[in-house]
């Protein structure tokens, strides 16, 4: 697994550069992104890692690093 996909993913529901997106970005203080982003993302995340977030799940995401770990963990 690549984290440049992750990036990807990202940085079309962002619409930042890829550059933009560290493990260690805060998804809202550094990325800016907010409520509806969040929920795009979830979906975008879901459909290209072939995973389902839980709402639980998904309010826990703070930073690019917890998404990651989570797909680390979820996906074969």
């Amino acid at each position: 697994m690549k984290f440049e996909y992750l990036q990807e993913v990202i940085s079309e529901v962002l619409g930042l550069g890829k550059e933009d997106i560290t493990l260690e970005a805060d998804l809202v203080a550094d990325l800016g992104a907010d409520s509806l982003d969040a929920a795009e993302l979830v979906m975008a995340i879901e459909d290209r890692f072939k995973v389902n977030i839980s709402d639980e799940e998904a309010q826990k995401f703070k930073s690019v690093n917890e998404i990651w770990n989570f797909i680390a963990g979820n996906v074969e």
